[in-house]
């Protein structure tokens, strides 16, 4: 049996899903009913009444009832036997004197002028219409929806009402965008979309002299108001009433789908070129499973880095001490002929954590194959404890649920991860289900965004995690609330794991942990009374030494809630990198060979590459990338050690630290430039696709190395192009054999993992960490906090050079009894002193753990650094939110 709906739109025959409403069932069904205020993915809400509709629905006798009136088709549900009709001559009327109200307060010169089909941008006004009236001065011009909705309804060139320009002022005081009242429609699309989709409610509609527009939720700017930045308000906009302030004129020539290369979510972007080889605008893809339409600060505005000119075009070898430009013969020459003189296991290669996965099998298969060693790695690897246990316990090392299922999670916990900032559209399901009900426990030091969304926001002592989840677990066991079918039919290991509980005694727990015993019993009630809970961890605040343990401790709790193998529930590790998955996926680590076979012997580790290197270990380093170095937290230091190697090749697409030590730099084509896949977080598989075309000399990294295999004496890199390195990936990788080259779209393919048929318990180790956090020189802990909006406190936004910025002083939690033994009261100016960093701020005396000091800083500031920096690519050198080794000082 179906379980569609059957109607009529227009005497046509169609079906729609339960639920929905009429005009997204006519848009389902390829049909148009002209709307403004309605947006798919967002709840229904009738404000422009441009969607009329006649609607009929049948009676138990078979006769039809008309519904009242003219319904609005976007808030009027579907329903069996439904007979609806769209484009009569009433209907017609209504939705003209509609429009002819909305225009009457938009400049409609060109709108609804007979002559747009003979009048170009640049030709004098022969009705002599004023300029600031004409379609030719709105950033949006020939991609506005109500220019399309106004050219379809045909409306007349005169109208009976007076028109009233707003002469409202332009407010472009804020990062990244403009915003024009005098175009804004109200049909609050962009209101919803923050509010609805995001959960920021970062704007709002206002009053203004009587009249509604759109402004801050709360203060002056959107750097205090909450705003993420995503970008959502611009993308839904029907109007020129809000744009990107880059590029905001630039005419699209051709619209790319790609993937973007900040993080592992794999978000899926339409990009827009002008005729002038640049990308103009990044807008989400509405149909891409992996974001739905949605996308983040990074993928919304952190593409401009590909349009820099200052690239490195031509490749560069050192000639007496001095790089300088080479032909792509010579510089391959002599690369092949430095390496040949390494193949005894003391060359490394590093591939970037943005590599396809054609790059980084090709990366893997030429250290292996063609330099003999091991040592291979990606970038973004830096904790691969993070999902080794997770392998070998359910048999996959990614999320084992959809990210959008979280949407209906009724339970979420969170340990340790600034989801909003590292992998943001995944908070978006998120905060999306938190405002449906679902309970969400966040774990973590740091006060990051969605401890405000948080019904529990758990502080523990550092390193203490392992031991706060083995408390929970205990906990339940004590309380009877485990899943006993599903640990007992579905694991291994259930009794030996339960016994090791006993050592989790609550005292202790709560002892070591700095959690109440109560917090602990709550916690473990609100994880197992629920028919789907989810598990997110980053771990970003752990030490190496306790990741492991933690991932087995998450890994039994989900087990033990029997929320594996269950819709809306599982596990999801928070890794950084693009194609942190797809690297492993095809053997770009040290451990494992491609499809996740272990190495006949172990590479080093990332940790080790540096101290390898000074060692005289390595000998040989090649770096594609320079994310090793920016994610090392003693930059100098890196660079002075990976300085002895004899030879250091760098793969770069601009100049750097590590290019200017370089001894061969090769021109590395941008993911704007390149064809290939990469592999989400979930395991998704996308598309790369070339935005652009190249600028210099720079090629796809598969295909250097593939030249540099064969000047070798290699044929294993024999490829002709990316689809051949794929090919061969779907030969080797199991789980990509059934991967469709040429039909992946937008919605990618998801790979299938062979899970273990039944899933593994650890036994646990109550552990009380020796480790030692600070010295001397540095007695304390630091956790830095980012949020988006402060309720309590005045973010001080004064103008300096025509921009807003932030100017209030940060308020730093102590413990009281650390700030009487440093002599600091209340409200104090005290200074936070580390390695390379350095913080003032206001004392607040809290119950912070003692030897912890903490801060949480708006994340309107981390914009006006990036909007600030000089860096190509600001955005790929954000610095997390890591604990730091501080002292404090009174000022």
């Amino acid at each position: 049996m179906s379980d569609k709906v059957n109607l009529t739109i227009d005497g046509v025959e169609i079906q729609a899903e339960p639920g929905s409403m009429i005009i997204q069932a006519a848009m389902d069904n390829e049909m148009y009913i002209p709307y403004l205020c309605y947006y798919p993915g967002m709840k229904p809400y009738g404000a422009c009444r441009m969607c009329v509709v006649k609607a009929e629905a049948p009676t138990p006798d078979g006769s039809y009832r008309a519904l009242p009136g003219s319904p609005a088709s976007c808030t009027t549900p579907v329903s069996e036997g439904m007979r609806v009709e769209t484009n009569t001559g009433e209907l017609v009327g209504l939705r003209k004197g509609i429009m002819e109200l909305l225009i009457s307060e938009h400049p409609h010169g060109c709108l609804n002028c007979h002559r747009v089909e003979l009048c170009g941008p640049t030709d004098v006004c022969l009705r002599h219409v004023s300029v600031n009236d004409r379609c030719v001065t709105c950033p949006k011009n020939e991609r506005c929806e109500l220019k399309d909705t106004v050219r379809y309804m045909e409306m007349e060139l005169t109208t009976p009402l007076t028109y009233n320009n707003r002469h409202l002022p332009l407010e472009v005081k804020d990062p990244y965008w403009d915003m024009d009242m005098n175009l804004c429609i109200v049909c609050s699309r962009c209101v919803r979309a923050c509010d609805e989709v995001r959960g920021d409610r970062a704007i709002a509609l206002i009053d203004k002299s009587g009249r509604s527009i759109i402004g801050t939720a709360a203060g002056t700017s959107l750097l205090e108001s909450g705003c993420e930045f995503c970008g959502a308000c611009i993308d839904v906009c029907p109007t020129g009433a809000i744009v990107e302030r880059d590029y905001k004129w630039d005419k699209a020539v051709q619209k790319i789908s790609t993937t973007c290369p900040h993080c592992p979510v794999g978000c899926q972007l339409d990009l827009d070129v002008n005729k002038r080889n640049k990308v103009v605008r990044s807008i989400p893809n509405r149909k891409a499973e992996a974001n739905m339409g949605m996308a983040c600060f990074k993928g919304k505005f952190g593409l401009d880095f590909v349009n820099n000119k200052n690239r490195l075009k031509k490749p560069m070898v050192r000639k007496n001490s001095i790089l300088e430009e080479v032909t792509w013969p010579e510089a391959l020459d002599f690369v092949a002929g430095k390496l040949e003189h390494h193949k005894d296991g003391d060359y490394a290669l590093i591939a970037s954590a943005r590599g396809t996965n054609e790059d980084n099998f090709a990366a893997q298969k030429f250290a292996r194959r063609v330099m003999k060693s091991n040592n291979i790695n990606v970038s973004s690897n830096s904790r691969p404890k993070l999902v080794n246990s997770l392998q070998d316990l359910i048999g996959t090392d990614c999320a084992s649920n959809k990210i959008w299922e979280l949407l209906d999670s009724q339970v979420i916990l969170l340990v340790s991860a600034n989801i909003t900032e590292e992998q943001n559209v995944v908070s978006v399901p998120i905060k999306q289900a938190v405002a449906k009900g679902a309970n969400l426990i966040v774990i973590d030091q740091r006060e990051t965004e969605l401890t405000r969304y948080a019904t529990k926001w758990i502080r523990p002592l550092i390193n203490s995690e392992p031991i706060l989840i083995g408390g929970i677990l205990r906990s339940i066991i004590d309380q009877s609330l485990e899943d006993h079918d599903f640990a007992t039919e579905k694991c291994e290991g259930y009794g030996k794991f339960r016994n090791s509980l006993w050592d989790f005694d609550l005292v202790k727990v709560s002892a070591q942990t700095g959690i109440s015993q109560e917090e602990i019993r709550e916690m473990a009630q609100i994880l197992t009374n629920t028919e789907a809970s989810s598990i997110l961890y980053g771990l970003e605040t752990i030490s190496d030494t306790h990741i492991d343990a933690t991932v087995k401790s998450l890994v039994n709790l989900s087990l033990i809630t029997g929320n594996l193998d269950k819709k809306s529930g599982g596990i999801y590790p928070l890794f950084s990198g693009a194609n942190q998955q797809g690297s492993r996926d095809v053997g770009c680590v040290p451990n494992l060979l491609p499809g996740h076979r272990p190495a006949a012997s172990r590479g080093i580790d990332l940790t080790e590459i540096s101290e390898a290197c000074y060692s005289g270990a390595i000998k040989a380093l090649h770096l594609i990338g320079d994310e090793l170095f920016h994610n090392t937290p003693n930059r100098s230091e890196f660079l002075d050690k990976i300085k002895a190697t004899d030879l250091l090749i760098v793969h770069e697409s601009f100049t750097s630290e590590v290019t200017e030590i370089a001894d061969v730099v090769l021109p590395s084509a941008l993911f704007a430039e390149k064809t290939g896949t990469y592999t989400n977080m979930e395991g998704r598989i996308h598309r790369l696709r070339p935005a652009i075309g190249p600028i210099g000399d720079e090629d796809e990294d598969w295909r250097i190395l593939s030249q540099i295999a064969a000047r070798l004496g290699s044929d294993d890199l024999s490829y002709s192009s990316s689809d051949e390195v794929l090919t061969e990936i779907t030969n080797e990788v199991e789980t990509y054999k059934t991967l469709q080259i040429d039909s992946l779209d937008s919605r990618g393919h998801i790979r299938k993992p062979t899970l273990n048929s039944n899933y593994i318990f650890s036994p646990l180790e109550f552990t009380q960490s020796d480790e030692t956090l600070v010295n001397d020189p540095y007695p304390m802990v630091f956790a830095p906090g980012r949020v988006l909006f402060d309720a309590d406190r005045d973010a001080g936004i004064v103008t300096k050079n025509g921009l807003n910025t932030i100017t209030r002083r940060e308020v730093i939690e102590m413990n009281e009894d650390d700030a009487k033994k440093a002599g600091i009261s209340e409200g104090d100016v005290i200074k936070i002193l580390g390695e390379e960093f350095e913080l003032t701020g206001n004392a607040h005396l809290n119950g912070l753990h003692s030897g912890m000091v903490a801060t949480t800083t708006l994340f309107g500031a981390l914009i006006e650094s990036l909007i600030s920096s000089s860096e190509p690519d600001p955005m790929a050198k954000i610095e997390v939110l890591r604990l730091r080794k501080v002292r404090v000082e009174k000022v």
